[in-house]
């Protein structure tokens, strides 16, 4: 996991990992007698979890009861990482694609691709760093950026959608990126680069939309992912929202970037399931004054060098 996981959790490990966990209340605080408030995974007496208002998590099915059937053209709601709360760290980069010096999960690089690969000094994976060596933009609280935000830290995340378009609201760093499904096509010409670039979003059927994303900055200041993977201005990312049913959504990401890789290559399937609707989502905050703190207090000493 990358040092920095929310506001006050910039030094203490136990505090990183309450991030993976949520707030919790002590062992056997019953914050609400009702068996059907806690999550399935949870009974009476469990750690209650808690959401950014302090009050419990709700279970949005009743017990034993099954989900119904995905409503069509709807992928609004509220949902988090459906195999656990800290499935959506990756900090080794895409679930499914780890920076782990495993052949068979590096994506097809070309030369260009490799180069800038091993010229990032990444926090994480197979080539991880020291930190006051890193070169990651996220190191200096600049945006994660796109799909970054896909392959890292995705938690809660919360989705609103009119006619004209779907917003994503990140819980990391408290972003938000639009897609426009008001028929329009993406621009021919990128009137500017953006760290989230231009989205269009068609439904390729009644429960999946398919959002395509170009226009994105790349390197140096977007990196694909924690691990360091390139990505480039000529980047076009498809992402497939699928409802599976009325509680679960299944996310696919396929990255084509001719400049970084050789073909189009998938990062990951990634599954979330929906949270109750009066679910307040934690801020996750990155900090310049607490980043600049913690190399000063113990970044830098522990690499022995001051940070870059």
């Amino acid at each position: 996991m990358g040092k920095f996981c929310a506001t006050a959790a910039v030094i203490a490990v136990a505090v990183s990992l309450s991030c993976v966990a949520r707030s919790q209340t002590a062992p056997g605080t019953n914050l609400n007698s009702s068996a059907s408030q806690l999550p399935t995974s949870q009974q009476p007496g469990d750690r209650v979890l808690l959401d950014g208002w302090g009050r419990p998590v709700a279970n949005v099915l009743k017990p034993g009861e099954k989900p119904g059937p995905a409503p069509r053209h709807d992928i609004s709601g509220t949902w988090e990482p459906a195999r656990s709360p800290g499935d959506g760290i990756m900090s080794w980069g895409p679930r499914d694609m780890p920076y782990d010096g495993d052949p068979k999960h590096n994506p097809p690089y070309t030369d260009l691709g490799w180069k800038m690969q091993h010229s990032h000094k990444a926090l994480e994976g197979a080539e991880r760093v020291l930190e006051s060596l890193s070169n990651d933009p996220r190191n200096n609280c600049d945006p994660l950026g796109f799909p970054r935000a896909d392959f890292y830290q995705i938690r809660h995340t919360q989705i609103m959608q009119d006619e004209h378009k779907v917003a994503i609201l990140y819980e990391f760093e408290k972003r938000w990126r639009v897609i426009w499904i008001d028929g329009r096509e993406l621009p021919k010409e990128v009137p500017s680069p953006r760290y989230y670039g231009y989205s269009v979003g068609k439904w390729a059927d009644d429960s999946t939309l398919v959002v395509d994303t170009i226009g994105i900055v790349g390197d140096p200041k977007v990196w694909l992912d924690e691990a360091g993977r390139p990505a480039s201005d000529a980047m076009r990312v498809e992402e497939r929202f699928h409802r599976v049913d009325h509680d679960h959504l299944e996310l696919t990401v396929m990255i084509d970037d001719p400049k970084m890789y050789t073909k189009p290559w998938v990062a990951m399937k990634f599954p979330m399931s929906l949270q109750s609707p009066d679910y307040d989502v934690v801020e996750m905050m990155c900090i310049p004054s607490e980043q600049e703190q913690y190399y000063k207090d113990y970044g830098d000493a522990a690499s022995g060098v001051p940070s870059k």
